[in-house]
C-alpha cells in the first residue's frame, strides 16, 4: 500500500496514484448528504428569511454611545490591546442590540428595552397558533435564560426548555427527547454553541438565529438540526439582517466568511467614531450584525 499510493500521494501528491485509491474505495463507501440527488427528493423545502425590525430609542442611544468611547480608546491603542478592544466592542454591540440588560447587567428585563424581542414575540405567537414549533438560538448563555424568562410569561407556558453547555449529557438527551415528544413544548433555546451540532430536532419547523455568529457555516449546522434526513415538513429559517442600505455590504462579507479561515479586524471595519452609530440608529431594521 505504502509502494503504490501512501509514498505517492504523501510524498509526490500524483494524482494519478490518488485516482487509483479513490476507485479502489469508491465501492465501499456509502456518503449520503443532502446534495445528493436521492436525498434532495426525500427532504421537505427550506426557506430562509430576513427579519427587520426597529431598535428601541434607548437601544439605539446606548449603541451610539459605547461607539464613541470605545473608537476613542481605540484610536489610541496599538498592538493586541487595539485588537482585544474592538472584539470587546463588537461583543457589547451585539448584546445592546439583543437587549440592553445583557450589557446593563443589573438592568430591567422588560421585553419592551429590546425591539428584537416585541418582533420575535410577535413571530413566535403565529407559529403557537399554527400548532408548529420552533427553535431559537443564541451565542449568548445570558440571553438564553432572559429569553426563558420573558417568553415563558408572554406565552403563560410552565417552562421553556434550555440546552447550553452546563448540562449533562442525560439532562441534555431528556431535553431533546422532550421536545421531541408529540406533546413537547412548542419552544426550545439553544446556545449555538452547545447545541449547534449532533442533534435530532426534526419536530420544529422554524429556527431562529437570534443573534449572528461570524462564521455562516455554524449557524448551517444549528439549521440542520431541524433540516436533515426525518424531517417531513417545510423549514423557515428567521435570521436577522442589516437594513437595504447595507444589505450587499453584508451579502459580500458572508461570501468573503465562507471562504476566509482569518477574519482580520481594523479601524476601516468599524467605520468612524460618527458615522457607525448613525448607519445602525437611523435604520429601521434592528437585527444586525456589529
Amino acid at each position: 500500500f505504502q509502494r503504490l499510493y501512501g509514498v505517492p500521494i504523501e510524498r509526490n501528491n500524483d494524482e494519478k496514484a490518488k485516482e487509483r485509491l479513490r476507485n479502489v474505495v469508491a465501492p465501499f463507501i456509502l456518503r449520503r448528504v443532502k446534495s445528493d440527488p436521492q436525498i434532495i427528493q426525500d427532504l421537505p423545502e427550506k426557506m430562509e428569511n430576513k427579519i427587520f425590525c426597529s431598535l428601541s430609542r434607548e437601544q439605539a442611544t446606548l449603541y451610539q454611545a459605547l461607539v464613541n468611547t470605545t473608537m476613542e480608546k481605540i484610536e489610541h491603542a496599538e498592538g493586541i490591546a487595539r485588537h482585544g478592544q474592538i472584539l470587546a466592542l463588537l461583543t457589547h454591540l451585539k448584546q445592546i442590540v439583543d437587549h440592553p440588560a445583557l450589557f446593563q447587567k443589573a438592568s430591567s428585563k422588560s421585553p419592551d428595552r429590546s425591539g428584537k424581542i416585541l418582533r420575535l414575540i410577535d413571530m413566535l405567537e403565529t407559529i403557537i397558533e399554527n400548532d408548529e414549533r420552533a427553535l431559537i438560538f443564541t451565542q449568548f448563555k445570558e440571553m438564553g435564560d432572559l429569553l426563558v424568562s420573558i417568553l415563558q410569561d408572554a406565552f403563560d407556558l410552565e417552562t421553556i426548555p434550555f440546552l447550553h453547555g452546563g448540562l449533562t449529557a442525560s439532562q441534555r438527551d431528556a431535553l431533546v427527547a422532550d421536545f421531541q415528544s408529540p406533546d413537547g413544548p412548542p419552544i426550545f433555546i439553544l446556545s449555538l454553541k452547545a447545541g449547534g451540532t449532533g442533534l435530532n430536532l426534526t419536530a420544529a419547523s422554524h429556527v431562529f438565529h437570534f443573534d449572528r455568529w461570524w462564521n455562516p457555516a455554524v449557524e448551517d449546522q444549528a439549521t440542520d438540526r431541524a433540516y436533515r434526513i426525518g424531517q417531513n415538513k417545510n423549514v423557515q429559517v428567521h435570521k436577522s439582517s442589516r437594513s437595504e442600505r447595507s444589505k450587499k455590504k453584508s451579502t459580500s462579507c458572508s461570501k468573503k466568511r465562507k471562504t476566509s479561515p482569518m477574519l482580520s479586524s481594523t479601524p476601516r471595519a468599524l467605520g468612524s467614531r460618527n458615522s457607525m452609530p448613525t448607519h445602525y440608529a437611523n435604520s429601521s431594521p434592528l437585527a444586525r450584525r456589529p
